[in-house]
């Protein structure tokens, strides 16, 4: 049986560490839809079409991936494709809880739909798209955290140059979660 795997998330803006769980997901299943969450209600950087455009140009080199968009429920979405496994990221022990809970509400959901948690390579484990667009807003580069064109677009798109921006010596951010 072929095993296509759905792996969810808003992608605003798609990191290495999304690309790196989406490369692993690749070689552990059939075939991996990268399904972009519609959800106008978190105010996104970039359009739905522009994280569906960049994040098709980031895995053109996993032929068995391809990139989609959904709203409401997971699921739903999941059972609609033929998706037998969810795939999610789990930074942090943090993380867990939340993913956790989702994890339990979707098997209650559909019982047939089992979600697989991987943990991003050590180099990319504190690394989230909220913690991305902080440093590029307060000056930061993000080189090597990002795909080049992820990087490109963040410079245009909150200015301060996300090339080679200033270094802060203040930390990454003002203490937020995300």
């Amino acid at each position: 049986m072929k095993v296509l795997a759905v792996y969810p998330g808003t992608f605003d803006p798609v990191t290495n560490g999304h690309l790196d769980i989406i490369r692993r997901g690749s070689r552990l299943f059939d075939r991996v839809l990268v399904a972009i969450l519609s959800n106008p209600e978190k105010k996104p950087l970039f359009g739905l079409r522009e994280r569906k455009r960049i994040l098709m140009m980031a895995a053109a080199g996993m032929p068995n991936v391809t990139v989609d968009s959904f709203d409401g429920l997971l699921v739903d979405y999941a059972r609609r494709r033929g998706a037998r496994v969810i795939v999610r990221g789990l930074r942090a022990l943090s993380d867990f809880e939340y993913e956790y809970q989702m994890a339990l509400m979707n098997r209650r959901l559909d019982s047939e739909i089992e979600t697989v948690f991987m943990m991003p390579s050590e180099a990319y484990s504190y690394l989230s798209s909220r913690l991305v667009k902080e440093v590029v807003r307060l000056g930061g580069s993000v080189a090597g955290l990002v795909p080049p064109e992820v990087e490109r677009r963040l410079g245009l798109r909150i200015g301060n140059g996300a090339r080679g921006g200033r270094r802060s010596h203040r930390g990454a951010g003002r203490g937020s979660r995300g």
